[in-house]
This record gives C-alpha cells, structure tokens and sequence, in this order.
C-alpha cells in the first residue's frame, strides 16, 4: 500500500471514530465532547509517531 493510501485511510478512521464517539455519547455536551475529540487526535497522533513515521 502506497504511503499516501495509508494517510489517507488513517485519517478516515480517526474522523470516523470521532464521530462515532460524538453520536453516542456526547450528543449535548460541549466540553465532555471537546475533551473526548482532543484526547482522540492525540492517541491518534501518538500512535502515528510511535508506528507509522518514516524511520
């Protein structure tokens, strides 16, 4: 799989889990949702540094 496809579907799976967290479990909560999203991207992003980088 070519480096751009990976990119691209990591970024699908990080949008698509944070919707799903949003619809189920924060539908009226500002803050609690803005927390959740922000915790999301950063264990996202963690995993794609610690994984994912180009050596």
């Amino acid at each position: 799989m070519s480096r751009n496809m990976l990119v691209v579907l990591y970024a699908a799976v990080l949008i698509a889990v944070v919707v799903g967290v949003d619809v189920q479990f924060f539908r009226n909560r500002f803050w609690e949702r803005l927390i959740a999203n922000i915790g999301i991207v950063l264990v996202f992003a963690a995993f794609y540094l610690r994984f994912l980088r180009r050596p």
